[in-house]
C-alpha cells in the first residue's frame, strides 16, 4: 500500500498486540477497544475508542446511558470526562490491558496516529496535513435550541450542508435521529470545544476552520458556494 490511509486498520496491528486489551473488536476500517479517562471528582469515564488506517483516533463516550458525545477527539473526552489536568490526553486516556488500567501512550495503538501527527504520509487531519472541519451549530426554528454537528468526512459535511441552507430546519430533521425539541440544548461550557487539533477550547484557527475544501464542497449542489467553489477549482 501507498501510505496507512489506504491500509484495512483491521491488519494494522496483530493479533498478540491486541489480545490483551478488553473490549477490543476489529472494523472495516478500524479497531475498536475500551478506553475510559479518570477524574478525581466524578470517577470514570468510559467509552469506546476507534482507531482508523489514517492514524485519527475518535471516542464515543459511554460516561452516562443518556450521554450522546460521540466522535470526540480524545483532548475533547478527556476535557468532557471531567479530568483535572488536560492537555494530557496520551496519558490522562487509557484502556484495560491484562486486568489493569494502562495510559494509551503505553499501548501499540498510538504509532500510526504518532506517524501522521508528523506529516509522514499527509492523511492525518491536523497541523501538519489538511485542516479538520470543527464542530458548528445550527439553531432549530421550532424550539430555538442550537445542535451541534460534527464534520468528521464528507457525509457529516453535508448534512451540515443542507441544513444550513434549510430556512425551516428543526430538530426533528436532524440526521441521526437522536435528537428532538425535548432534549436539553448543551451547556455553555461544553459548546466551547469545537473539535480543534491544537486546543479543545479554540475559538476558531488555521487547524479547524476551512473556508472550502473537497470534503465540504459539493459538486452536485446548486447553491452559489459550492457552485463557485466548482468553478474555481476547475480553473
Amino acid at each position: 500500500m501507498a501510505n496507512g490511509c489506504e491500509r484495512d486498520a483491521g491488519l494494522l496491528f496483530t493479533d498478540e498486540e491486541l489480545s490483551e486489551i478488553s473490549g477490543m473488536r476489529r472494523g472495516v476500517n478500524f479497531v475498536e477497544v475500551m478506553c475510559g479517562c479518570t477524574s478525581h471528582r466524578y470517577g470514570d469515564a468510559v467509552g469506546k475508542l476507534r482507531v482508523f488506517a489514517s492514524g485519527d483516533l475518535e471516542i464515543d463516550c459511554e460516561c452516562t446511558p443518556g450521554c450522546q458525545e460521540e466522535k470526540l477527539t480524545p483532548a475533547a473526552f478527556e476535557k468532557h470526562s471531567g479530568r483535572e489536568t488536560t492537555r494530557k490526553w496520551k496519558s490522562n486516556v487509557w484502556l484495560i490491558v491484562k486486568g489493569e488500567k494502562v495510559s494509551l501512550s503505553k499501548t501499540p495503538l498510538l504509532k500510526y496516529y504518532n506517524q501522521a501527527s508528523k506529516g509522514s504520509n499527509g492523511c492525518h487531519k491536523g497541523p501538519n496535513g489538511r485542516p479538520c472541519h470543527r464542530d458548528e451549530f445550527i439553531r432549530c426554528t421550532k424550539c430555538n435550541k442550537e445542535r451541534r454537528f460534527r464534520l468528521h468526512n464528507k457525509e457529516d459535511c453535508r448534512n451540515y450542508h443542507d441544513a444550513l441552507t434549510d430556512l425551516n430546519w428543526s430538530c426533528s430533521d436532524f440526521p441521526t435521529d437522536k435528537i428532538s425539541c425535548d432534549d436539553e440544548e448543551e451547556r455553555a461550557s461544553r459548546k466551547v470545544l469545537r473539535g480543534c487539533f491544537r486546543s479543545p477550547s479554540c475559538r476558531g484557527c488555521t487547524s479547524c476552520v476551512c473556508f472550502g475544501c473537497e470534503t465540504c464542497r459539493f459538486k452536485n449542489c446548486n447553491c452559489q458556494t459550492c457552485v463557485d467553489f466548482t468553478r474555481n477549482a476547475e480553473t
